[in-house]
């Protein structure tokens, strides 16, 4: 029995003493007259041996899609610091395009928006839906905007007319 104790204190010992005298990621070197420790080449150790880290934040933007329904204008904001600028800028461009009572249709921010529009044949057969969508890419925008307004009249012909993006920004300090 206290050679089976004896055994298993080796046992679990032996892993205790694997780095010996040095920190966790570090291994020892020299011998007895000349002790030292040497990192563990990509075995961690301390944080200075990490890449280089960024120093700043990341800064919201915003967008915003202002129209006016009765004269089909549309006006389009992004990348704007504040919702309220990027609301303000959209329906100024709108009302500059010609739109005579714009309205805000959208606001987003860190991401991306596609609007769709049925085409002038699928208008002249019934009315139509238009379909303003984000998404976390433009591609994956408009995808989603054509797919929706197709699906809103049964084979309705459907196009992009806007897409863009409003994606934060770092900022470094």
């Amino acid at each position: 029995m206290a050679s089976l104790l004896l055994f298993l204190f080796f046992c679990f010992c032996e892993g205790a003493l694997a780095e010996g005298r040095c920190p966790p990621g570090q291994y020892p070197i020299g011998d007895s007259r000349a002790p030292g420790c040497a990192p563990i080449p990509d075995g961690g150790g301390s944080d200075l041996q990490q890449g280089p880290v960024a120093t700043g934040k990341w800064e919201t933007r915003w967008g915003a899609i202002a129209e006016d329904s009765g004269t089909l204008t549309t006006g389009a904001a992004f990348s704007m610091k504040s919702k309220r600028r990027a609301v303000s800028a959209a329906i100024a461009e709108c009302s500059r395009l010609g739109g005579k009572q714009c309205k805000l249709r959208l606001a987003y921010h860190n991401q991306c928006v596609a609007i769709a529009d049925p085409s002038a044949q699928s208008l002249a057969r019934s009315s139509g839906q238009s379909m303003a969508v984000t998404a976390e890419t433009e591609d994956k925008a408009k995808e989603i905007a054509l797919s929706q307004c197709q699906a809103y009249g049964s084979g309705q012909i459907c196009n992009v007319v806007y897409s863009g993006c409003s994606m934060s920004e770092f900022k470094a300090f």
